[in-house]
C-alpha cells in the first residue's frame, strides 16, 4: 500500500472522526452488532485461515481466538449505555452552588497494531473497545499471520462502514508509514523492542498508547501443592497455541523435591492432552514461521529435555514437540529472553522466599502464576511481587473474562483493555463542572484581601 493510500485513509478516518460519525451510542452499537454477523458469517473461513497460519485446531480457535471477541462485543452491546451515563460529583464548598459530572468522550481516530500469535482475538477485541469508544479505526494486521490478515480486511470491507474503521495490510515499510501519521491514540501488541520504537513514533506528536508487551511469566509451584491438577493447568496454558503466548508461563521454579515429583506429573498431563506423538494431534499447534522455529530450536538443550526435545521436530513443517527442560541455570540461553515457544525450563529454588527474590531481580513480567496451598504464601506473592497480574492456581485462562482488566507494568507493557476498562482506554474522562452566575459566592475569593475576606479565606484553607 503507498504511503499516498495510507494518508487518504487517516484523513478519511478522522473527518468522520470530526464529523461525530462514531459518537452517538446507537451507532456504536450498530457496528458492534455488524461486526457481530460478520464474525459469525466468516467464522469458518477465520478457523481456516488460522489453521494454516498457525496450525490452531478448529475448537482451539473457537475457545482462544473468536469466542473471546464474541464475548467483548456481547459486553460491550450490553452495556455500553451504562459506560456512557455521566458520572456525577460534587465539585466541593469553595464552589458551592455547583455540580459536576464526569463524561466518557471518545479520543478521536485510533491506529490498532495487531500481533501474530493470536490474530484474530488481538486485532479484533482491540476493536471492539474502539468501537465502543466511539472512535474511528485503522488496523494493522501482522503480516507474519497472512492468511487470517486477508480474511480479517475482507471481514472488516465486507461489513463495517468504510468511514468507521479501514484495513492497512503490509509489513515494515506500512507500519513505518501508519507511525508518521498522526493518531489520538495507538494501541500496540506485541514485544517490547517494537514497543519503543512505537512509543517514540508516539511521542512526535504526544500521542497517547496502550501498550501490551510481554516478558518472561514465571511460574511457582509450592511444597504441598495437588501436583497432577497443576502439571494439567501449566501444561494447558504453556502448550496452547504452541506456548506462543504473551502470558504463557516462561519458566517453572519450584523446590528440588517438587520438581522431582513434578517431572511425572507434566509428562503425563502432555500425554493425555497431546498423545504419545503430539505432531499427529489435531490440537497441537504449529510455530509461525521457520525464522521463528530456527530461533526455538536453538534453546532447546536435548541433554536437559525430560519431555520433547528435537528429536522428531521437523522445520518445514514447524513443528517443535512440547518440550521441558530439567536442570537449566539460570545463565542458561532459554533464560535470556521471553521463550514464547513450547519450551518450559524447571528451576530449583529453596523456596517462596527465593522464587520471589528471582521474580524481583529481573523486569516486571505480565503475568505471574502462583500454585500453592498457603494462604500466607499466595499473599507474600500478591504483596512482595509486581506484574501485570497474578493468577493463584491456574494459567493463562484468567484472560478469558470480560470482568477484569488486562494489561502490563513496567517492561510488559501500560494500559489494559478487556470490558469496561476497553472501552476507558479509548476515552478520555472530561470533567464538566456547572456553576450559575448568581449568587456570585466566587467573590469571595476575588483580590483585593483585607482582613474579613482573609479571615473567611482562613477558615476555608485551613
Amino acid at each position: 500500500m503507498t504511503t499516498s493510500r495510507i494518508t487518504a485513509d487517516v484523513a478519511a478516518l478522522r473527518a468522520s472522526a470530526d464529523q461525530g460519525l462514531a459518537r452517538p451510542v446507537a451507532a456504536r452499537v450498530t457496528e458492534l452488532e455488524a461486526l457481530r454477523r460478520g464474525i459469525r458469517t466468516r467464522r469458518r473461513d477465520l478457523q481456516r485461515a488460522l489453521a494454516a497460519d498457525l496450525g490452531k485446531s478448529a475448537t482451539e480457535s473457537s475457545v482462544t481466538e473468536i469466542g473471546p471477541v464474541l464475548a467483548e462485543i456481547q459486553t460491550a452491546v450490553k452495556n455500553l449505555r451504562s459506560w456512557t451515563r455521566p458520572e456525577r460529583f460534587s465539585p466541593g464548598t469553595l464552589l458551592a452552588p455547583s455540580r459536576g459530572s464526569i463524561v466518557r468522550e471518545p479520543l478521536g481516530t485510533a491506529l490498532i497494531i495487531a500481533p501474530w500469535n493470536y490474530p484474530v482475538n488481538l486485532t479484533l477485541s482491540p476493536l471492539v473497545a474502539a468501537i465502543a469508544g466511539g472512535n474511528t479505526v485503522l488496523l494493522k494486521p501482522s503480516e507474519l499471520a497472512p492468511a487470517t490478515s486477508r480474511v480479517i480486511r475482507s471481514l472488516i470491507e465486507e461489513h463495517l462502514d468504510p468511514a468507521w474503521v479501514r484495513v492497512v495490510e503490509g509489513a515494515v515499510e506500512e507500519t513505518t508509514h501508519l507511525l508518521a501519521e498522526r493518531f489520538d491514540i495507538i494501541f500496540y501488541t506485541g514485544n517490547a523492542s517494537v514497543g519503543r520504537i512505537v512509543a517514540r513514533a508516539a511521542a512526535e506528536h504526544l500521542t497517547p498508547t496502550v501498550l501490551e508487551l510481554g516478558g518472561k511469566s514465571p511460574v511457582f509451584v509450592d511444597e504441598g501443592t495437588d501436583l497432577a491438577i497443576a502439571a494439567r493447568r501449566i501444561v494447558w496454558g504453556k502448550f496452547t497455541n504452541a506456548g506462543q503466548t504473551c502470558v504463557a508461563p516462561d519458566y517453572l521454579m519450584a523446590t528440588p523435591a517438587t520438581l522431582e515429583a513434578l517431572v511425572p506429573e507434566l509428562r503425563e498431563a502432555v500425554r493425555e492432552m497431546y498423545g504419545r506423538n503430539p505432531m499427529r494431534s489435531a490440537d497441537y499447534g504449529r510455530i509461525v514461521s521457520e525464522r521463528h522455529f530456527d530461533r526455538l530450536r536453538s534453546l532447546v538443550d536435548d541433554d536437559l529435555a525430560v519431555v520433547g526435545g528435537t528429536a522428531g521436530a521437523d522445520r518445514r513443517q514447524r513443528y517443535l514437540a512440547p518440550t521441558i527442560l530439567a536442570g537449566a541455570s539460570w545463565d542458561h540461553p532459554v533464560m535470556a529472553e521471553e521463550i514464547f515457544g513450547p519450551i518450559l525450563p524447571l528451576l530449583p529454588v529453596e523456596g517462596p522466599a527465593e522464587a520471589i527474590a528471582r521474580i524481583n531481580a529481573g523486569e516486571k513480567p505480565l503475568t505471574a502464576y502462583v500454585f500453592s496451598p498457603s494462604h500466607e504464601v499466595e499473599e507474600r506473592f500478591a504483596e512482595q511481587t509486581s506484574s501485570g497480574s497474578l493468577a493463584l492456581g491456574l494459567t493463562l485462562a484468567h484472560l478469558g473474562t470480560t470482568a477484569m482488566p488486562f494489561g502490563g507494568v513496567g517492561e510488559s507493557g501500560h494500559g489494559a483493555y478487556h470490558g469496561k476498562a476497553g472501552f476507558e482506554a479509548f476515552t478520555h474522562a472530561k470533567p464538566i463542572v456547572r456553576k450559575p452566575l448568581r449568587p456570585d459566592t466566587l467573590r469571595t475569593i476575588y483580590p483585593p484581601y483585607r482582613a474579613p475576606r482573609r479571615r473567611i479565606l482562613g477558615r476555608l484553607f485551613r
